[in-house]
């Protein structure tokens, strides 16, 4: 960003917190991109990574006073999407809802990324962390964790979980339990979480570590039944659920996450203004209500923190799928 803009949008600022700014900041004024903003999202509209990205956009929009657009570009669990920003310009003009599959998991599972997570991105933001839950319908004869783990082992390889497909935050968390429990069971992997979903409820499958967002619909139906949740501590949306890691699992952490980031490279003084914003739009109203009943929190923070967690994240998986021995 040139010194001139960034002098321009401090001054504009502080006049502003004077009460002499009534409408939007011009996106020149604040060192933002001139023209529309794209927010790109590697799955099908109406999934949770869309809505969220959508409610972003729209309440960005209205701080920038320019047009924030979300694009669906979906497709093998994210990983187009991100191969495609990559290879933008790293002007800010088009972000990544990036998540648990492109930037933590696809490195180790698929061999051959047309991009460098360190190298190909530049983090901006965390925006939520969601926990999977471990579910089932009503009438299933085994509904506890131990019961399920007791079940595996008397018939081993034949229990069924599904999930929204190979490499899937759903496979994944499978895959951790099965290692955790020292069990074996059936994956069934689907092309989306809501055939699959249909087959769990229809009893066609026992089990399914679904994400919060998806499956909380269905449990507040009385359609599916919710055993456990993956993250350390329960979730805001279903504070008595308990977790793995309270029922015998200690650190047994296996959720779902979206952040924004942008092409490698990105201008540091860039990069703060987006920060120093996408944080002011966690705290909307607007959108820290649909994040809760999606289950999403400890959004926020620096792009320094969000690298962090991305590495973390990346470390974990990769021992996952090792252990594992996951391929696609």
């Amino acid at each position: 960003m040139q010194r001139r803009h960034f002098l321009s949008a401090t001054a504009t600022t502080a006049a502003a917190a004077c009460g002499f700014v009534t409408t939007p900041l011009t996106a020149v004024a604040q060192g933002l991109p001139r023209g529309p903003v794209r927010i790109v999202v590697g799955f099908p509209p109406g999934g949770g990574t869309d809505v969220v990205a959508r409610v972003i956009a729209h309440q960005l929009a209205i701080l920038w006073g320019i047009p924030v657009l979300v694009e669906n570009r979906a497709g093998a669990a994210g990983v187009i999407a991100a191969g495609y920003v990559a290879k933008l310009p790293a002007d800010g003009s088009t972000l990544l809802m990036t998540n648990f599959s492109n930037h933590a998991v696809a490195p180790s599972l698929y061999p051959k990324l047309d991009y460098v997570i360190e190298r190909d991105f530049t983090p901006i933001m965390l925006v939520g962390i969601v926990p999977s839950i471990l579910v089932c319908r009503p009438n299933q004869p085994a509904q506890t964790v131990q019961a399920i783990i007791e079940r595996c082992r008397a018939t081993p390889g034949s229990v069924s979980f599904g999930s929204a497909g190979p490499g899937s935050v759903q496979h994944l968390a499978l895959e951790m339990f099965k290692l955790r429990a020292g069990i074996d069971a059936l994956h069934v992997p689907y092309k989306g979480s809501a055939p699959m979903i249909t087959d769990l409820i229809g009893g066609q499958i026992d089990y399914s570590f679904e994400t919060m967002s998806s499956a909380a619909p269905h449990v507040a139906s009385g359609k599916l039944l919710p055993i456990a949740q993956t993250r350390l501590r329960p979730a805001a949306a279903m504070p008595k659920l308990p977790t793995l890691a309270e029922s015998g699992f200690a650190g047994f952490d296996a959720s779902t996450w979206y952040g924004l980031a942008g092409p490698g490279q990105m201008d540091t003084a860039l990069v703060k203004r987006m920060n120093d914003d996408f944080n002011r739009v966690l705290l909307m109203p607007a959108v820290a209500d649909k994040l809760l009943t999606f289950g999403a929190e400890d959004g926020g923070g620096t792009p320094a923190q969000f690298d962090a967690f991305i590495d973390t994240e990346k470390g974990k998986w990769a021992k996952v799928i090792r252990d594992a021995k996951v391929s696609i």
